[in-house]
């Protein structure tokens, strides 16, 4: 057997070496000429194929059902069912392992994971990936680097300063430890003082405003380097029995890494941004932790975190960093008197990496504001920019006039969305229905979501045009064919958005809207809509996992192009997706047909 088997590719990645030392113990090579039946309907099948060369077509009738290609495995559920039910042609020169089936039957005995990987289906294939990923989670955090982690910028004070001027700068700073630097020494030695040393300082009797806090400081510095591993300097503060280390490289000291703080990225990392954004004390403060998320989300990626997890701290992330830059840039009668709030897949809790502002202002009526409102939302839509969310091309953000209005008159602009029902008028409600309250009083969203759902729930016409735009990609079956058909369509990109991901999302919102569904989220949508009686169970949780699935795949790819220096773009190069990922990709795709099939039937989309 040559030794050139692919380990890497799924299911064989998930084998033990034992298992893998079965696998090269039963394969053999097979070769199938051009237009040749490898598999036939209603054949016993003996052997599972893995190509190694060509492209396999599998056929139900005429149709094709999906196209194999290298690396790809077929056909697992014929041989656990003993019998083929499509047809598997070459097409093209096919060279192939053939795995025997007793083999495949003892793998997928001992190893749970390989058999949902070969044929289970969407949500089992998924469940276990997320149960091979979180395996790693904790090791990789540990790997982590220590200037990934939260390190406390370095105060400092005077040797000869009072342990009451320390008290002093705790209570100023917000901190528990300051670094203590004593001139008289030559050069200058660096000690520490911490919160705890206040006991000594209270049993020494002195009056603490004459205790220099140079007797009780600790000159012996416990660091380590910023790109130490997070375990390691575990490891440092556990053999020296200290519950903080200094971050130094060589002479500069960049911080302090205190243990709670350590704990705290690996079972929280989200707590740590949140801290840095409340004691954020001006708006050029919230850069440092913006930028935090970024590498917050490829941490938690790299770890094997569930994409929903992901999603959910990135949006009370994003919701704290805004409501405290609205704060600080708006007066307060304002913040009082109105509320912020946030769209599109930002409102929805399924924005991952920054994209652009989708945002809204709505004021309380009869309020009457203190200061240029106009201008205070061009500096809050400036800020944002700063912080890497790029303004709006459709300029769908509250430094438009058009999306900072009254509670009456937003209200009024919704009820034209609906009775004029123009595809502009349209887009806009499918934004606003996905409006999430970030600062401010959040009755007056809602006074404006009341008016939209009043007048939606018995016009028939308008949600019929609504939902027509689920059919506004892929018609005629193109991003599928691509799947379907690769070789000459393989170096062709897919837009996984408008293949994918907004059908879906649109849909969900279309028969959220129609049963008077307020929930702003996909998931939360979908299992509303089981409640209702409005979507089948099965389909509806095929629906959630293939969300999650294109949310994953989208976030994989956009940190790749973000590594290289690449804007982020929602196509995907076909030929560059692993053999699992192209598979995944074929089953939640046939998700969205299945779900477009059932949004005409309810719309009656045929007719329009």
């Amino acid at each position: 057997m040559p030794s050139a088997f692919n380990f890497l590719a799924s299911p064989f990645d998930c084998l033990t070496i034992e298992e893998q030392q079965q696998v090269q113990g039963s394969v053999d090579i097979a070769y199938f000429p051009q237009g040749a039946t490898i598999l036939a309907p209603g054949a016993q099948p003996t052997h599972l194929f893995i190509i190694i060369k060509g492209f396999v077509q599998q056929f139900d009738d005429q149709d094709v059902a999906a196209t194999y290609g290298p690396d790809d495995c077929f056909d697992g559920r014929g041989l656990m069912a003993g019998k083929v039910s499509s047809r598997f042609m070459a097409a093209e020169e096919v060279v192939a392992y053939q795995l025997a089936r007793q083999a495949v039957s003892d793998l997928i005995a001992a190893n749970a994971t390989f058999g949902a990987l070969l044929f289970s289906d969407l949500s089992n294939k998924l469940s276990a990936l997320s149960e091979r990923q979180s395996r790693h989670e904790l090791q990789s955090l540990t790997m982590a680097r220590v200037d990934e982690a939260f390190v406390r910028p370095p105060h400092y004070v005077d040797a000869d300063t009072s342990i009451l001027g320390v008290v002093r700068q705790f209570h100023a700073l917000r901190t528990a430890t300051l670094l203590v630097r004593d001139s008289r020494l030559s050069p200058p030695a660096i000690g520490v003082f911490t919160a705890t040393g206040l006991q000594r300082a209270i049993l020494d009797g002195t009056p603490l405003d004459r205790l220099a806090v140079r007797g009780l400081a600790n000159f012996s510095l416990i660091k380590v380097r910023p790109g130490d591993q997070l375990g390691d300097a575990l490891a440092v503060m556990i053999r020296h029995k200290v519950h903080r280390v200094v971050v130094a490289e060589g002479e500069h000291i960049a911080g302090v890494l205190e243990a709670l703080d350590l704990f705290s990225f690996l079972s929280n990392h989200s707590y740590l941004i949140n801290i840095q954004i409340q004691d954020a004390r001006d708006v050029p403060g919230l850069e440092a932790p913006a930028a935090q998320i970024t590498r917050l989300i490829a941490l938690l990626h790299r770890s094997g975190t569930h994409i929903d997890m992901i999603a959910r701290l990135v949006q009370e992330l994003n919701a704290k960093l805004f409501e405290r830059a609205w704060q600080l840039i708006a007066p307060p009668d304002l913040v009082a008197n109105s509320c912020l709030f946030v769209m599109g897949s930002e409102g929805r809790g399924e924005q991952l990496l920054k994209t652009d502002q989708d945002n809204g202002l709505v004021l309380r009526d009869g309020y009457q504001p203190s200061v240029d409102v106009a201008a205070v939302c061009r500096q809050f839509s400036a800020a944002l920019a700063d912080f890497g969310y790029p303004p709006c091309p459709g300029n769908v953000m509250l430094s438009n006039p058009a999306w900072c209005q009254s509670v009456s008159e937003l209200s009024q602009t919704a009820r034209l969305w609906l009775l004029t029902a123009t595809p502009d008028g349209l887009m806009a409600l499918a934004i606003f229905l996905d409006a999430h309250a970030v600062c401010g009083d959040r009755a007056l969203l809602e006074q404006v979501r009341a008016a939209v759902h009043e007048i939606a729930a018995d016009n028939d016409a308008m949600l019929a045009r609504f939902a027509a735009a689920a059919n506004a990609f892929g018609q005629g079956g193109v991003w599928w064919s691509r799947l379907l058909f690769l070789g000459d369509h393989d170096k062709q990109a897919l837009d996984i958005k408008k293949a994918g991901t907004f059908p879906l999302v649109h849909g969900l919102r279309s028969l959220a809207l129609a049963h008077g569904i307020g929930a702003t989220s996909t998931a939360a949508r979908a299992k509303a809509l089981v409640a209702a009686g409005a979507l089948p169970e099965k389909l509806a949780n095929d629906l959630i996992d293939s969300l999650h699935f294109f949310m994953g795949l989208k976030l994989k790819i956009g940190l790749q192009q973000l590594d290289t220096g690449q804007a982020v773009a929602d196509e995907v190069q076909l030929e560059k997706l692993s053999s699992l990922d192209r598979d995944l990709l074929k089953d939640t795709l046939g998700v969205v047909k299945q779900f477009k099939a059932l949004l005409n039937q309810r719309f009656h989309l045929e007719t329009l």
